[in-house]
Parts: structure tokens; sequence; C-alpha cells
């Protein structure tokens, strides 16, 4: 392993020479000679190249095999993010992207920044993040979104409609991601930036299209610290894209590599007692210099569809991953939250993933005064993790005692267990998952109303090998239908009204460090979904109002026998709003707010309390946008409040509830006949220093917000 200097002087080399090559390109599409103009020529650049730019969120999109759907016609909440919003608000990772939903939080894993997401109080894995409608492609842990031509957003559980999520997460609702094409209109787009404190990077996207073939290529470079002291970043990017649209056939293939190191993160602060610490600033880090995380990943689909007749189509898809990660992770325990006492560990894993997934199926239109949308298919997923890990705990596990408040640097400590050959980890679990599916939309007064039926036969597979040797030591099976019923009524043009009950199908989950049967890999269990609510329309402004209630089974350590096990029910019940688009000609509106009212019900935890830890009581955003009459001129700004949430099981104390501001400027010119943007933004305006998350599957644990941070970049599309 390079020592930090060398990393460090590698880091800044490749971070100059990628800069200087992305500058140059800059620069070249900016002097490219521009053909003799007038004023109103002019004009029209730029207040296309502003329109162009504008953020919009979409409603409606992809229900999983139910196809793409307006929003009026889904019994579900769909909502799309799509590349626009990327490019303008410059986001380091799938989470910053998602901060823009009312209904989403983001969190960490032990030690490293592994994000994943709460949605209706629920997690999901990063692990479980779709690409093009198939699970275990996506990369893992930290997932760059400058690939992504759409972050899409199901509220809800979704196991017939996307199937089982092979990690056993996505309960309150998942996540898609749509990787570039080409579009209509040829593109060549040259970006730098910057974000503070010393972190910058260029990227390109070039789109063509020839007749029925099209091409889209778009790479990302960023490097250097964060707005987080001694916090680094780099991210390395590459995607193409290619289509082919003969009118009845399309197919298309991405392929796409993605590397991400991030040294020195500040992790979660997991917490041995009953009162939370003082914040030192929001830039403060107390990670340990030998700490890092190392993810590399080469991902692919393809997608085929045929319309073998006027109203019927077909479809294969499939897609790989191969995944390298390594890391040291670092975590501090503290003890004490007034003199900051505490002890440090770290944690060393090595870890390669190899997946497959592939589905077929087919979409028959039939009738006219009664309609019918049958949809019939079969999927299947083939996930192997091989891993090993180094426990760094110093002697018996009591850790390295510390500070804090005052963070001294350490040697690594030394190894006090390991598990799998850190060489060369070889495999620790195969989730294998299969099904058939079928459904049918039946459609009356003119589809005014829609009633939907289905039914999945699913089959999850879990193979857990001992790691100490490498042998099986436990296969997990489950064979499952999982229905689908949902109805929609439209009884005027823009109203609809929706309820639908749906279950979700997960892996079991794994018995945690800390327990006596660490390891042992649980059943998958069935959780059970009803929502009911509506969606309006009106001119260029829509509204969504949903009530839920998601009922899953409990899992709990005993403080006693330190034995994990099942026992008792988590129910979820809630209430989400959404409102976005064009209030006016130019001033644009994402906004919404949730509340979830969660509870342990028939929990044989003596430990516990009545409420889930982590899971914020209200949530809300609102996104505004503003083009000024000042032309190609236009403001931005963000509020986001997340409410209190548990820190602990017990339910003794409570993050407090927390507000952050953004704000933002862009502005458009032509030079020459190139639209150029600058923009501008500023997340956290204040530098509030905040606990932003409890949620931690396995122990009290808090993590910080992030601190004041500029971000500036340049655009040119010529």
């Amino acid at each position: 392993m390079p020592t930090k200097s060398t990393r460090l002087r590698l880091s800044r080399t490749s971070r100059a020479s990628a800069s200087s090559l992305v500058l140059a390109a800059g620069l070249a599409a900016l002097t490219t000679p521009a053909f003799a103009q007038d004023s109103r020529t002019t004009q029209e650049i730029v207040v296309t190249a502003q329109r162009e730019n504008a953020t919009h969120v979409g409603n409606g999109g992809s229900a999983g095999v139910l196809g793409d759907k307006a929003a009026e016609d889904l019994p579900f909440n769909v909502r799309s993010f799509d590349e626009t919003l990327i490019l303008n608000q410059q986001p380091r990772s799938l989470g910053e992207v998602l901060e823009n939903d009312p209904t989403v939080r983001t969190t960490y894993g032990y030690g490293n920044a592994a994000e994943s997401f709460i949605i209706r109080g629920f997690e999901l894995y990063g692990d479980d993040v779709g690409l093009n409608g198939l699970y275990g492609i996506t990369p893992r842990q930290l997932i760059a979104p400058e690939l992504f031509e759409q972050v899409q957003v199901l509220n809800g559980s979704s196991a017939f409609l996307n199937g089982a999520a092979p990690g056993g997460s996505g309960l309150g609702g998942s996540v898609n991601l749509l990787l570039k094409h080409a579009g209509d209109q040829n593109l060549n787009r040259v970006t730098l930036g910057y974000t503070s404190d010393a972190h910058f990077g260029g990227s390109f996207d070039v789109s063509r299209r020839f007749g029925n073939f099209g091409i889209r290529i778009n790479g990302n470079y960023q490097d250097g610290e964060t707005g987080i002291d001694r916090e680094d970043r780099k991210t390395q990017v590459l995607g193409v894209g290619l289509d082919w649209d003969s009118g009845p056939v399309r197919m298309s293939l991405d392929v796409a590599y993605q590397k991400v190191r991030v040294d020195h993160l500040r992790p979660k602060l997991t917490l041995s007692t009953s009162e939370l610490p003082e914040i030192p600033s929001a830039s403060y880090n107390f990670a340990q210099d030998y700490t890092y995380t190392d993810l590399r990943d080469v991902f692919g689909v393809f997608n085929f569809e045929y319309d073998f007749a006027p109203n019927a189509t077909m479809w294969v898809k499939a897609g790989a991953r191969d995944g390298s990660e390594e890391g040291i992770y670092g975590g501090f325990n503290l003890y004490d939250a007034q003199t900051g006492d505490g002890y440090l560990t770290a944690l060393y894993v090595p870890r390669t993933d190899n997946n497959e997934a592939v589905e077929t199926g087919a979409r028959v239109t039939l009738g006219s005064a009664i309609t019918q949308e049958i949809v019939i298919g079969a999927n299947a997923s083939w996930q192997v993790n091989r891993n090993a890990y180094d426990f760094r705990y110093g002697t018996d596990f009591t850790g390295v005692a510390s500070n804090y408040y005052d963070a001294v640097q350490i040697d690594l400590p030394d190894s006090v267990y390991v598990g799998g050959d850190l060489d060369d980890p070889y495999p620790i679990s195969k989730i294998n998952t299969f099904s058939t599916f079928a459904s049918d939309t039946v459609g009356f007064w003119d589809d005014r109303i829609l009633v939907t039926g289905g039914l999945r036969l699913q089959k999850l597979e879990t193979k857990s090998y001992s790691a100490f040797g490498g042998e099986l030591t436990g296969t997990q099976e489950l064979n499952k239908i999982t229905p689908v019923a949902g109805v929609v009524v439209k009884p005027v043009a823009g109203l609809s009204f929706y309820a639908n009950r749906i279950e979700s199908l997960q892996q079991g989950p794994t018995a945690g460090f800390g327990a006596s049967n660490f390891g042992e890999v649980f059943p998958p269990y069935v959780s059970t979904q009803y929502e009911v609510g509506g969606k309006l329309q009106i001119g260029a402004m829509f509204a969504s109002l949903a009530w839920y209630q998601i009922d899953k089974p409990y899992g709990y350590t005993d403080v006693d026998t330190l034995v994990y096990a099942i026992a008792g029910t988590q129910r979820n019940q809630g209430v989400e709003f959404t409102l976005n688009g064009e209030i006016l000609p130019g001033l644009r509106l994402i906004s919404g707010v949730s509340h979830v009212d969660a509870k342990l019900l028939e929990s044989t935890d003596p430990s516990a309390g009545t409420t889930p830890k982590g899971v914020p009581d209200w949530t809300a955003n609102a996104n505004v946008e503003w083009d000024t009459p000042l032309p190609g001129f236009t403001l931005t700004g963000r509020v986001t409040y997340t409410g209190k949430q548990w820190v602990d099981v017990a339910n003794t104390f409570k993050l407090p509830s927390w507000t952050i501001f953004n704000a933002g400027a862009r502005y458009v010119f032509a030079a020459g006949e190139v639209p150029v943007t600058l923009r501008f933004n500023v997340d956290n305006i204040a530098d509030k220093k905040y606990w932003a998350s409890a949620y931690d599957s396995f122990s009290s644990a808090v993590l910080q917000g992030q601190p004041r941070t500029f971000k500036a970049s340049i655009s040119a599309d010529f």
C-alpha cells in the first residue's frame, strides 16, 4: 500500500493532469470560431439554454414490470430527478441527489461511506438500488451520480413490481437509476467544477444520433479535500451508452466504470452513553489518518424490446457487475459525553462481488370499451460476495483509548481477530433469486377506473459459508407468492384517487457483531403495506397526498443472552404530501412534507421502548428556482427540515430537529454560438452543526451533518 505522502503526491499529480486536460477541452470549446449573429440570435441562445437548464421533478415513471406510466395511471407514487438537477447542484454522491426528496434521508454504515437511505422509516441499502430495473448491478456503498439520466424514487413496498431486493432492504421504498442515452439533438458539453475546501474536477458529455443509432459517452474526474477537515475524496467514472431504435425493435447496451476513494472519512459516532456530546464545529473530523475506502466497479446492462404486434411488446434485459473494494474503516465509541473519553477501533475488509441479473417478459393491450393490459414474465439474479475481515480492536477487543474532542492520531491498532483469507477472499455468501410474474390491469369508463391485480411467485435462496475455511454453514430458502392489488379512479381530468395493497419480501437479517450467534442468517420474511392517496394536476403544478401502513417483523439482540432473534412487529404509519411544478412562468417549486409514526408492537425485547430509533417523525423540503428579469440569470434556494429521532432502542434520548438552508445562482451567456453556464451554490449557508441521523442497525450511533460547502462550475455546450 502506498504511504500517505506518496498517495498525496500521486493524487495531486493526477488531479492536476486531469484538470488540465478538461480545461484545455473547455477552452477549445469556448474559442471555437463563431458565425456572425445579431442580438436576437444571441438572446435566443441564452433563453433556450436557460430553459434547458431549468430543474424539474418528473411525476410518474418506471413502476417495475408494470412499465413506464403517467402519475395519474399509477396506484403508487413515483418521482424522477433528472440529469439537469444533477448538473445544476453538483452532487458528489447519490445521497446528495436524494436530499431533494422530502420523503428520503441518508445515513452511513459502520466506519465507512456506505450510503443507505431511509424511506418511510425503513432502510434501503446502496446494494439494493436498481439499475435500469435490475438489482445487483449498481455499484454499492457509494454511487457517483454523473452517469445517470434519471434517479427514480418509488415510495412503498415493491416485491411484486421489482421483485425481492437481494440485500434484504427496500421495504419502505426503492430507487431505480437510468443510464444516459443519446437524445434527439447532438451534445458536446465540457464542465469544470470546484467544491470547497480544495476539491476540483472536470467532466465531459458527448452525444450523437446517426439515424436509428445513438451513442453517448460521458466521464467525470474529481479529487481533493472536502469541507470536512482532512477528508479527501477522489471519483473517476466513465460510461458508454449505445442504442438502436428502428420502430418495432429497440436495443441498448450500457457499459460503465466507477472508481471512488475516500480518505479520512468522518464516520458515525457510536455511543455507549445516554447523552449526546457537543459538536466541536461543523467541519471537525475525528477520523484517523489510516482510514480509507477504495471502491472499483465495472458494470453494464443490455436491453432488447420488440413490438411483435401493434398492441404487444416483449422484452429481455440482462446485467452484470464486477466489484472490488477494500478499506480500513474506523470507529469511535464514546462512553463519556462530558469529557469526550472513549476508544478507537479499526476494521480492515477486502471484498469482491460478482453479480448477474436477467429479466424477460411480454406486455399485451386488449379491448376498447373495457381495456386490459396483461403482463407476464420471469427474472433471476445471482450474487456472490467474497470477503474477509480483520478486527483491529486493540488488546482483547478493548480498543485504544482516545478522546472525541481531541482526537490524537495513532498507529493502526494491532489485529485481534481475522476471518477469511485477507489476500484472496473466498465466498462468504451466495444469494440467488428467481421469480415469475403475471398481472392484469383492467380499464373501465374510458380508463377512468383502472384495477390492477398481480401475482409474483418468488424463490429466495441464501447460502452462508464459514469465514474459517469456506465450508457451507447454512442454507435458507423460501418460496412465496407476493400479490399486488391496486385501483385508480379518475373522476375528472387532472384528478385521481388510488389505493394499493402490496407486500415486501426480504432476505432475513444477519446477526451482527456483538451477538453470540454472529453471522447467523435468518429466513426471509414478508411485510405488508396498505396505502390510499390522491393526485392532482393543475396546469404545470402537481400535488400528491398519501397515507400508508407497513408492518414488518422486528429483530433484536438480547442484552442478557446476547442472542439475536426475531420477536415482535414494527408498524410504520405515515402521511406524505408533495407539491412540485411551475407556479408561474420562470418560478419553479419542488417541495413536500412527510410524517412517520413508527411503533414497536408485541416486542419481547425488555430493553426496547415503543419507537424504533433513527426514524424522524417529520421531514420536509422546499426547493425554489426563479428566472429573474435579467436574461440568463436564475436564483435558487432550498430549505431542509428533519424532525426529532430516538438515538437508542430504549428511547431515553433524542436527536434534536434541524433545519438547513442552501442557496445558489446560475447565469447563462453566449460566447459566440456557444451557450456557457456559470453555477454557484452554497450548502448549509449558516455552517450549522447538527446531528443528521441516528439510524443504525446494530448500535446507538449518530451521523454529523455536512458543513457549509461552496460549489462552483462552468459548463460549455458546443
